[in-house]
Formats: C-alpha cells, sequence, structure tokens
C-alpha cells in the first residue's frame, strides 16, 4: 500500500538521503568519505574535483585532503561501473557492480571501438600488458600506463587508449586508485582492492535497487533504469527481490520507492528549518541521479544548467531543494601568493539577502573544504530583469 506525498515532502526526502537537508548539515552529513559513497553507492566522477567537493558538502568538517587520502588508501576506487562513465565507488562493492552492468556497457562501445579498430585479441593483448605493467603493487598514471602498452605493440593513439582502459576496468582488471605525482594512477584491482563483496545476480540487483534508494530516494524504477543502465527486465527483478525492504509513495499518480527506514516525519510538514543554500558541484547526483529532473529544476531552466544541452552540468544553487542557478570559478594562481578562486553567481531570478547570505556561506564551506582563498561575486539581476525570489 502506498502512501500519498507531494512534490515537496520528495524534495525534502531527498535532501535527506542525500545529506544535504539542514538537519543533516547541522551535524556530520553522512559521515566522512567512505560513508558518503557507501550511501551515494556511486558518485559521478569524470571531473574529480568535483566529485570530491560533492562528497565535501554531505560531509560537512570533510576537507580535500581527506578525500584523496580515501583513494590513496584503496578505500574508494574510481571506475565505469555505469553508462561508461568514471564514478567513485566503495572499493568492496566495484566488483559486484561490474557483475551487473558491465556486459551492457561493453556493448554500447562495440561500435566505436570496431571504428578504432579495436577487438577481443587487441583488448587481450592489453590485459596481459596491464598485468605485466601493474603486478606486484605498482600503480602508473595514464600517460606512463599508455607508454607501456605500447611499448609492448599496441597502439594507444587518439582514443584508443581511453578505450583500452575503459574495457580492461569493465573487465574487472584494473581500477584507478591512489595518486601518483598529483595524477590519480591505475592498479590492478585485485592488488589495490583484494577484499570484495559477491552476491548472486537476483542478491545484487535487490542491492542495486535498495542501495540506490538510499542515497537518493524517493525514486522511480524509471529513474533507477536510467542512473544503472539496466533493463526494465532487471528492474522488475530487483524490485520483486528488494520486497519488504521498500515502500511507496503516490506522488501525482506516480509511484515513488524509498527505502522502509527513510525518516517520514516531513510527510504533509513544514520543515523546523529552512534547508541551507547549497552550492553543488557540477555533475552532482542531487541532479544527475535522475531521469525525471523536473522535481528539481524547471524545464524552462534545464538549459541554463547544461548551455547548449551538451552533457556539461554546470554548478548548481540550490535552496530549499530546487535549482536556483549555477556558479562558476575561475582559478589564479601566482608564486608569491598561491592559488586563489574567484566565484561568479549566476541565479535565475535576483536572490533575496537571505539566499545570497545562504549563497556566501556555502562558497565559504568550499574554501574551507579546498583550502583555497575563494571570493564571490555578487549575485547580479539575470537578463530580463526577473523578480527576486525569496
Amino acid at each position: 500500500m502506498s502512501t500519498r506525498a507531494s512534490r515537496s515532502d520528495v524534495l525534502r526526502l531527498r535532501l535527506l538521503s542525500h545529506g544535504l537537508s539542514a538537519t543533516a548539515t547541522a551535524t556530520a552529513g553522512l559521515g566522512g568519505p567512505l560513508a558518503v559513497v557507501e550511501r551515494m553507492l556511486a558518485v559521478q566522477a569524470q571531473d574529480l574535483p568535483a566529485a570530491s567537493w560533492a562528497i565535501g558538502v554531505r560531509s560537512p568538517g570533510t576537507v580535500a585532503a581527506d578525500v584523496t587520502a580515501a583513494l590513496d588508501a584503496g578505500s574508494i576506487v574510481r571506475s565505469y561501473p555505469m553508462r561508461g562513465t568514471l564514478h567513485l565507488v566503495p572499493a568492496t562493492d566495484v566488483r559486484w557492480l561490474l557483475d551487473l552492468t558491465a556486459e551492457r556497457v561493453l556493448s554500447s562501445l562495440e561500435t566505436r571501438q570496431r571504428q578504432l579498430g579495436l577487438d577481443a585479441t587487441i583488448v587481450a593483448s592489453a590485459a596481459v600488458a596491464a598485468t605485466d605493467l601493474l603486478s606486484g603493487g605498482r600503480h602508473l598514471s595514464r600517460t606512463p600506463f599508455l607508454a607501456g602498452l605500447r611499448s609492448a605493440g599496441i597502439d594507444p593513439d587518439g582514443q584508443r587508449g581511453y578505450h583500452l582502459i575503459v574495457s580492461l576496468a569493465l573487465a574487472g582488471l584494473v581500477a584507478w586508485g591512489p595518486n601518483q605525482d598529483g595524477q590519480p594512477a591505475l592498479a590492478l584491482l585485485d592488488e589495490w582492492a583484494p577484499v570484495q563483496r559477491r552476491l548472486d545476480r537476483a542478491e545484487g540487483l535487490a542491492e542495486f535497487l535498495v542501495r540506490y534508494l538510499d542515497g537518493h530516494g524517493p525514486a522511480t524504477l524509471r529513474d533507477f533504469v536510467a542512473w544503472t543502465q539496466l533493463t526494465v527486465s532487471d528492474a522488475r527483478v530487483a524490485l520483486a527481490e528488494a520486497g519488504d525492504r521498500l515502500e511507496e509513495l503516490e506522488v501525482d499518480g506516480e509511484s515513488l520507492l524509498l527505502p522502509v527506514a527513510t525518516e517520514r516525519g516531513v510527510l504533509g510538514s513544514r520543515p523546523a528549518q529552512r534547508s541551507p543554500v547549497l552550492a553543488l558541484p557540477g555533475f552532482d547526483e542531487y541532479l544527475l541521479g535522475y531521469r525525471d529532473r523536473s522535481y528539481v529544476v524547471a524545464n524552462e531552466d534545464f538549459p541554463r544548467v547544461v548551455p547548449g544541452l551538451n552533457g556539461i552540468f554546470l554548478p548548481l544553487i540550490v535552496a530549499d531543494g530546487r535549482v536556483i542557478g549555477t556558479w562558476r570559478k575561475q582559478t589564479t594562481r601566482t608564486r608569491s601568493a598561491g592559488p586563489t578562486v574567484a566565484v561568479e553567481a549566476a541565479p535565475f531570478s535576483t536572490l533575496s539577502a537571505r539566499r545570497s547570505t545562504g549563497f556566501a556561506r556555502a562558497i565559504r564551506d568550499y574554501s574551507r573544504f579546498t583550502g583555497i582563498p575563494t571570493t564571490v561575486t555578487p549575485p547580479v539581476a539575470p537578463p530580463g530583469g526577473a523578480g527576486t525570489i525569496s
């Protein structure tokens, strides 16, 4: 039996799931870097500094060095478990996720890999070379790794190198692990993260859905399919296997799912305190984690978040669960003073004093996370002079 809820209820519950609510940010959010990634299951991470801040904003008190330390310790790794895109994943969860997703991702890459002249024989040769290069606890960043492939007679030029790395990662051979000379380095997964959970397919599908909803719920089954790129049939198996670990909300005639342990006190009530204004990174799970993004950003504003609809998601200004603008940063480096960052806000409507102050506070939190002095350009009215929003 489902419980009726409003779209506002969904926003409040999602802020809780993401560790972004007023209650969460007033304490320790979701915990340290590993606790955040365990809760989210996977954090999109093709832009590693953005992914690091996605962890930091959900873990008050965490700094960028803490995220780097978790990667260097091997508790978090970067791999390609979904959509052929890099994600931060708990090290112990990588292999069962790949067991469920790798085949479909590899299938989606076949046409492009044929165009690049890559076939199973070349990928197998790359696997042998990678094992030789990395075995014994060795780690190599991208450039020396590709040089090693070339020395083994494998051409990594153009996009071939990228596709070979992705194929080896999807096969569970390698993952991006520690930093080496300031650059992410590849490691053999079995050596770098030897402790792995192994789940049978039905159990894994259920775990996938429940863990997704732990960090993203409430969400629809279609949202889950879009996030994972599993089949609808697999999603239905996941739902059936999850059983009484999940419950339903009915919102405008649509069924949304959430774990049964979710705090339900927010339903139909006004929060005791308003959620803080948030400065979320680009590619944040709060927006990317769903097929239907209309809950958090108006359809007419979406092109401002993804200019030209080119797949590049700008950093977000979020208030009361809704995206109300974007922000950009520019880093300046000098030999004498070190780097500084200038942040410019681009609100969709003129910000109220409360929201302007809240955004400035959010950027101060970002500055503390990075350890880099950061200034904020006062928010300006958008083109057309839209009215103030409170």
